[in-house]
């Protein structure tokens, strides 16, 4: 072998097997910290050890964390494309809760993020995978990191130094095997077993991962018949249920719809994470199964943004936002969630209290203000996957994302990149960033509206 392509493959092994520091070949280790209901912190390590790594908070003596779910061949799940293989997790997941007000945590000797009880810098990304489809003849370039920008923006938006990071849905993307004279995706991990976890998401986002912590929101991608078994693993904040795993189907009608929770982010205001992963793309009729599901679950988003003056919404399908189909059409927002919300909320589709909402799934940026009494809206699905047709620059006089949602201020942009929000005393600042760290749209929140402008302006 020559010696550049002996360096290539020396290179790969590494990307593939993710040695850290002192680590052994083969070997992987990355610890980080999920939020879940409440805001209460879990620290959650990932290792090819058999055993959990200790951890230490506050200079107390270390102690060993809890097993979550041990390395393990799980049943395969993969029913979304007609290529299949075993699923295999080859890696332990360890948990220990973090107590409030922790001011250090460490776990096998690696220093964690410190959870913030009060985050004034919020970094929100989405779907972040590398697009390997074989159903729609999709391959993304995941070799290239101008074709797929995830890594890019991990470093990039570290940098940046977040006290806390949401990540909006749709993580795991290879689903397919590589074709065989694909150089772009050449070599990849594909499936929902460790193996592609770890190329789309643990050393892509190792950046972040050590950043801050983490409220992960649950996408389509994450479904129990996709990648529903990993997201159990490595990033759902709630203890492991197996009835829960997406590893027998029978019970999926809990395992694909989990509970809203609240997270804390100021005295006044909170972000309510909802589960859409198995929204469909059509209205529901009322005896649906999956109809009477959300609507005890959007009841009880009710319910949480009753105890916040204000609360900000997050699902992975956007209610109020666009989508762009063929021949430069702009599909509206999504009518499985619309329907179940208009029983509840008829005209508004969401409860008083609830000022915002942020989304993934469209693999665009988007900012949309009302007229009408409607949340504001921002879709930020543009942080790795292959990016979708662009929106017109101005929307079809008339256009709504659902009927009666007036739209006042409308901005978009396909190009990849995240969204910051940052808090100076009661006023939010959202900002989109391209995937280099350029400004590109500063927006303030006032109430349910927003305003926007191009970052060059004042």
């Amino acid at each position: 072998m020559k010696p550049k392509a002996l360096i290539r493959s020396f290179l790969s092994v590494l990307f593939t097997f993710g040695l850290t520091a002192g680590a052994s070949a083969g070997s992987f280790f990355q610890a980080y910290v999920v939020v879940g209901e409440a805001g209460k912190p879990v620290a959650r390590a990932v290792t090819t050890d058999t055993r959990c790594p200790d951890i230490s908070i506050d200079g107390k003596p270390p102690r060993a964390m809890q097993m979550r779910a041990a390395a393990a061949n799980v049943p395969n799940r993969g029913g979304a494309q007609t290529e299949s293989k075993g699923v295999n997790f080859s890696v332990a997941v360890c948990d220990s809760p973090v107590p409030a007000g922790a001011k250090k945590i460490s776990v096998a000797g690696v220093a964690l993020p410190v959870p913030v009880a009060h985050p004034k810098r919020i970094l929100i990304i989405g779907d972040t995978g590398c697009r390997m489809k074989g159903s729609e003849n999709a391959f993304q370039s995941c070799n290239d990191p101008e074709t797929w920008a995830f890594r890019t923006i991990s470093e990039t938006a570290a940098k940046w130094k977040p006290d806390l990071i949401v990540h909006l849905g749709d993580i795991n993307y290879r689903e397919s095997p590589c074709p065989a004279d694909n150089a772009g995706c050449a070599d990849s991990a594909w499936g929902y077993g460790f193996d592609t976890w770890n190329a789309d998401f643990f050393q892509p986002g190792k950046a972040l991962l050590r950043a801050a912590p983490w409220v992960a929101v649950r996408g389509n991608h994450e479904s129990c018949i996709r990648a529903g078994q990993g997201w159990f693993r490595f990033l759902d904040p709630s203890p492991y249920d197996s009835r829960r795993s997406c590893d027998d189907p029978a019970f999926d009608t809990d395992g694909d719809f989990s509970e809203p929770y609240a997270v804390p982010i100021a005295a006044d205001t909170q972000l309510i994470v909802f589960d859409s992963s198995k929204a469909a793309g059509k209205s529901y009729a009322a005896e649906d199964a999956a109809y009477k599901r959300y609507l005890v679950q959007l009841r009880q988003v009710d319910e949480l943004a009753r105890s916040k003056p204000h609360s900000f919404f997050l699902s992975h399908h956007p209610v109020l936002g666009f989508a762009s189909g063929k021949d430069q059409t702009v599909i509206p927002g999504n009518s499985a969630m619309q329907s179940v919300m208009r029983a509840l909320h008829p005209d508004r589709l969401f409860g008083p209290g609830i000022d915002l909402t942020l989304h993934g799934h469209v693999h665009l940026f988007e900012s949309i203000s009302f007229k009408s009494d409607h949340p504001s809206v921002f879709v930020g699905g543009n942080a790795g996957a292959d990016l979708s047709r662009p929106l017109p620059a101005a929307l079809a006089n008339g256009a709504q994302p659902a009927p009666g949602a007036v739209v006042d201020e409308f901005f978009s942009s396909g190009e990849f990149g995240y969204l910051t929000m940052e808090r100076a005393g009661r006023a939010w600042t959202f900002t989109e960033w391209d995937r280099h760290g350029k400004a590109m749209l500063r927006c303030g929140l006032a109430g349910a509206k927003t305003h926007c402008v191009p970052a060059t302006e004042k």
